[in-house]
């Protein structure tokens, strides 16, 4: 019993280092899984705690048509009381990406965006974006740390032929 023990003890930490490893081989899995899924998810559903949580505290939010840098405070004010009207709007969000650079702990990513928003009133609209984002881990976990974007350097055939995330 015990030499049974002993050799489901060992396969099972076998296998908790074959999973560790291939996660460490694949930061981009990684990344997509803490990262980008539940971003898509939160900016979809309207869920700003969700949204606000693959950000990291020191985060730099860059909107760069506006000329505009804020910090985690600008860019996730108190909305405690106050109604928010694109909860109205049905929106969604697709990434795809045309550079992903990982290691270490630190990560780049650039790629273009595409959002859709339908209005109450049925009226929708799209647009497209790119995207510059760094990520770290933190606890283990990666974050977005610097969030750059601009809708002048974006279209639809350049989003068309980036890479979509998986």
């Amino acid at each position: 019993m015990k030499n049974r023990y002993k050799a489901f003890a060992i396969a099972f930490l076998m296998v908790l280092l074959q999973l560790s490893l291939q996660a460490q081989d694949n930061p981009q899995k990684e990344i997509n899984d803490q990262v980008w899924k539940p971003f898509i998810e939160s900016f979809s559903n309207n869920n700003q705690e969700g949204f606000k949580a693959v950000h990291s505290k020191d985060v730099i939010r860059v909107m760069r048509d506006d000329k505009v840098i804020w910090g985690y405070e600008q860019y996730f004010p108190d909305q405690k009381g106050k109604q928010n009207s694109s909860q109205n709007y049905k929106k969604s969000i697709e990434l795809r990406f045309i550079q992903r650079i990982a290691a270490n702990g630190k990560a780049f990513e650039v790629g273009y965006y595409n959002t859709r928003s339908v209005a109450p009133d049925g009226k929708q609209r799209s647009s497209y974006g790119k995207f510059h984002v760094v990520l770290r881990k933190e606890n283990g976990i990666w974050k977005i740390l610097v969030d750059a974007d601009s809708g002048k350097e974006a279209t639809e055939e350049e989003f068309k032929k980036a890479e979509a995330m998986e």
